[in-house]
């Protein structure tokens, strides 16, 4: 079985932030680009069970109800198991409740959405067109209509933020009780706003006494933190994303969308014009048993649980100590054994990039 991601590279404005492949959405260019969504699956899936599907962007709660119609009809390519895990990403604005009965009825059964913050100016900062009101109302209706797996994105770090800010937007978070919080650093990258006004990122000590509260802060509120930006309640782990976190081949379609299949990671296309041609690939690389050992070593410490070396072994007939400096890294206590597991320990994982490197 494998998982499937799908991106729909449309917005109805464009955040401050964002690096994604995007476009302001136009009607007509959305449906061109449906038509030939349809065909590049059509062309690269093998017909195999789909155990996750996360519609992501971009806006995909940005379409207009007639290209709706037109992406469900596309999604019904797929074999999709009694039990998948179907994940549609959402912005506040467009949760009115006949979307989000158009969701429920065609199989959507987690919602991920992108909240930010609730302080008003954070979210202008970060050109988010909602406010605290509208979180609260839209997520209170999505429960009303009988979503009980809820994601949503909380961004922290942000120059004009100090602690204060960043408390209140964990308070709030908390109150709405979702399911999984997925916390996210500001990291200012190149071709986005922020980037070509030259801002420059926090403190790295702020940055990480921030990371510091929201983990503490939402570990005490019941949520486990199994991911290093990522909590949830018992059981609402994103599935979809332990995919790639398990190292386990994925299907991505659309512009600039990653896959990983048959032993082959591959990147899509991010230029329009090419992908209505049908040139949907940008690169593909085959990957050697040792790049897929330290995939599985890279993606597998980014879980709070780490890696299991028996799975290791089982998988690549060959011990995980053999490969990697893992003895140097218990050793100095960047890594801790804990049973058939080997991972970074949680006072560690906000460096984990460093550690890796080190193992590497």
């Amino acid at each position: 079985m494998r998982s499937v991601y799908i991106h729909i590279p449309f917005c109805n404005s464009i955040c401050s932030y964002c690096d994604f492949c995007k476009f302001l959405n136009n009607d007509v260019w959305a449906s061109n680009y449906l038509y030939y969504l349809k065909k590049e699956i059509e062309k690269y899936y093998e017909k195999d069970t789909v155990k996750t599907l996360y519609i992501g962007g971009g806006t995909p709660s940005c379409l207009s109800y007639n290209n709706l119609i037109k992406l469900f009809n596309i999604i019904k390519i797929f074999k999709l198991t009694s039990d998948c895990e179907f994940t549609y990403e959402c912005n506040i604005n467009d949760l009115s409740e006949e979307f989000l009965l158009f969701l429920k009825e065609n199989g959507v059964n987690r919602l991920s959405i992108g909240v930010e913050s609730f302080n008003k100016y954070k979210l202008k900062y970060l050109n988010r067109k909602h406010n605290k009101k509208d979180i609260f109302s839209k997520i209170a209706l999505a429960r009303k209509i009988g979503f009980d797996n809820i994601n949503i994105d909380i961004m922290y770090a942000i120059p004009i933020e100090d602690m204060s800010i960043l408390k209140k937007d964990i308070k709030y978070a908390l109150k709405l009780k979702v399911d999984h919080i997925s916390t996210y650093s500001l990291i200012i990258e190149q071709h986005t706003l922020l980037y070509n006004k030259k801002v420059k990122p926090i403190d790295e000590d702020m940055d990480f006494k921030m990371y510091k509260y929201i983990c503490k802060k939402l570990k005490k509120h019941g949520y486990k933190h199994y991911e290093i930006s990522n909590f949830a309640t018992e059981g609402h782990e994103s599935k979809h994303n332990l995919t790639y976190w398990d190292n386990n081949e994925y299907y991505g379609f659309g512009l600039g969308a990653h896959g990983y299949i048959n032993n082959m990671r591959y990147e899509n296309t991010r230029n329009f014009n090419k992908y209505l041609k049908e040139e949907y690939r940008l690169n593909e690389l085959l990957i050697s048993t040792q790049e897929e050992m330290e995939n599985e070593l890279i993606l597998g410490l980014r879980k709070l649980k780490g890696v299991n070396i028996k799975e290791f072994e089982k998988k690549f007939d060959i011990s995980i100590f053999k490969v990697f400096k893992i003895e140097d890294a218990l050793n100095n206590k960047n890594l801790v054994l804990d049973g058939d597991y080997i991972k970074i320990s949680e006072d560690k994982i906000y460096i984990s990039n460093e550690i890796i490197n080190e193992i590497l």
